[in-house]
C-alpha cells in the first residue's frame, strides 16, 4: 500500500473537467446541459486543502421540462485525502436540497456535523457517523482516481462509502476490464472500464449500475460517463 501524498497523485491543483451531458429516450436523443470539475487549492482552518468545484446545469430550452442546478463543493487535505468540508446545493425539477458537513475528526469522538435543508423537512441539524472510508462524493471521486489498481480483481465487487443528505451509504464498484472507447471529439482512447451501484433518488431509478470509463494511463482522467434514470438514459 503506498502513501497518499502530493507527489504520487494522478492529479494536481489547476486541473478541470467539463463534460457535456446527454440524454436518450426513444426518438430523443440530445445534448441538454453541461458541467464541470475544477480542483484547486486552498488553507482551511490552518490546514492546505484541495478545493473541489463539481457543477452542472441543463441548458436554458430544457429548463422548461426539468431545470436541473447542481454544486458541490469539497474541501479534503493535500495529505491523504482526508475530508474536512462538503456542501451541497441541489435543485432538480421541484426538488431542493443543500448539505452542509463539518468533519470531526477528535480521536474516540470522530462524527460529521450536517447542517441540512429540503423542501420537503425544511431545516435541521443532524450528526452523522465517521470513519476514515468515509467520504462526499468529490473527495470519494479524487480518492478513488488516487488508489493503486495493482491488487483490484476483474468483475469482484468492492466497497465504497459516502455520506450525502441525512445518511452514510455502503455501495459498490466493480473493475471491468480494458477497452477501448470511442468519444465524440477525442476519438479511439485507451480505457479502464468500471461499473458503480447507483442510488434510488429524483433521478435515478436506483436498480442498474453507473459505467464509467478512464483513461488508461497515469492521469485516470473520466473520458465517458452512462447512467440508467428514472426515464431514459444520460450519459456524458
Amino acid at each position: 500500500t503506498r502513501k497518499l501524498t502530493e507527489d504520487n497523485y494522478p492529479f494536481k491543483a489547476g486541473e478541470s473537467l467539463t463534460m457535456i451531458f446527454h440524454y436518450r429516450w426513444g426518438v430523443i436523443n440530445a445534448d441538454l446541459g453541461k458541467g464541470s470539475v475544477i480542483l484547486d487549492t486552498s488553507v482551511l482552518n490552518g490546514i492546505p486543502v484541495f478545493h473541489c468545484k463539481a457543477s452542472g446545469r441543463t441548458y436554458k430550452f430544457y429548463d422548461n421540462f426539468f431545470e436541473v442546478r447542481e454544486n458541490f463543493q469539497s474541501w479534503f487535505t493535500t495529505d491523504g485525502l482526508v475530508p474536512l468540508r462538503f456542501t451541497r446545493n441541489t435543485h432538480e425539477g421541484d426538488y431542493i436540497c443543500r448539505n452542509d458537513f463539518s468533519y470531526k475528526w477528535t480521536p474516540g469522538n470522530e462524527h460529521i456535523d450536517a447542517n441540512l435543508y429540503t423542501i420537503k423537512k425544511g431545516a435541521r441539524t443532524i450528526t452523522l457517523p465517521l470513519s476514515k472510508c468515509v467520504f462526499d462524493l468529490p473527495a470519494l471521486y479524487y480518492m478513488a482516481r488516487a488508489v493503486g489498481l495493482c491488487c483490484v480483481v476483474k468483475d469482484v465487487k468492492y466497497p465504497m462509502t459516502f455520506v450525502i443528505d441525512d445518511d452514510v451509504y455502503n455501495v459498490y464498484f466493480i473493475f471491468r476490464g480494458r477497452e477501448v472507447k470511442n468519444v465524440d471529439g477525442l476519438g479511439n482512447i485507451h480505457t479502464l472500464r468500471f461499473s458503480a451501484q447507483l442510488l434510488k433518488g429524483e433521478v435515478f431509478k436506483g436498480d442498474g449500475d453507473m459505467t464509467l470509463w478512464i483513461t488508461d494511463d497515469d492521469n485516470r482522467i473520466p473520458v465517458y460517463i452512462e447512467a440508467p434514470i428514472i426515464v431514459g438514459i444520460i450519459s456524458a
